[in-house]
């Protein structure tokens, strides 16, 4: 009885502390830019042992009110244009997803702009259940104390937007030599396009395929109602 006891007691000191640091470091980025995240860190290591790369880290913070208001709606158009309306998951996208994968589909994946968020923000990347259940709760966490604008903010300074280059303003600066205030519609589109696959493809050499999904985004750009986001 008496080791039960002492698990029980070490389980839940466990449990207590997840909470109070999950939370207390969800309410700090609240406020703080994220400095660095689990994948830019991967990236890093990764680049490490390959020869033929160098080393490299880009990334610069920029608040939403410096990001052109056309690359929020291009991501919402491209990735989860239910974002605005959600509470971070889209119910019936992962029940099409659900069926999808039954039926050896390959169907378009159902993370939202949230889940992708908190996926980048606090995890690392994998499929498996543990990694799952940790970014749902992470989604919710941020739902609820950020909200949709901060949620954004984060989304569009720490998404990876190419080998090594993380964030709009990096983004901008490294295929379009422009600040991400100054991003058109077009722009916004060519790297909405290429999110499925930073490191694939590349604003700076638009395949076909990318020509093709800008123009589909940019119909959906045009048709969702404006986000309300950026510049």
């Amino acid at each position: 009885m008496k080791v039960l006891k002492k698990v029980f007691r070490i389980l839940a000191k466990t449990v207590m502390w997840f909470f109070i640091i999950t939370i207390g470091l969800t309410v700090v980025y609240k406020f703080v830019p994220v400095p660095v995240t689990p994948l830019m860190l991967i990236r890093v290591w990764e680049q490490s042992f390959d020869e033929k790369k160098e080393v490299r880290l880009s990334k610069n913070w920029v608040s939403i009110k410096e990001i052109s208001k056309n690359l929020p709606q291009a991501v919402v158009a491209a990735e989860d244009q239910k974002f605005p309306a959600h509470n971070g998951f889209d119910v019936e996208a992962m029940k099409k997803a659900w069926e999808g994968n039954k039926q050896g589909k390959r169907i378009k994946g159902a993370s939202t702009i949230s889940q992708q968020t908190a996926k980048n923000v606090f995890l690392w990347p994998g499929r498996n259940m543990i990694r799952k259940g940790l970014e749902a709760y992470f989604t919710g966490l941020i739902e609820f104390i950020w909200g949709k604008e901060r949620i954004m903010e984060v989304y569009l300074n720490v998404i990876e937007m190419g080998d090594g280059i993380y964030g709009a303003e990096a983004a901008s600066k490294e295929f379009f030599k422009k600040s991400a205030s100054s991003l058109s519609r077009n722009e916004a589109a060519l790297i909405a396009a290429t999110l499925p696959n930073p490191r694939r493809w590349s604003p700076a050499r638009p395949t076909a395929y990318i020509y093709g999904r800008q123009v589909w985004i940019l119909r959906n750009m045009n048709n969702l109602e404006p986000v309300g986001f950026g510049k």
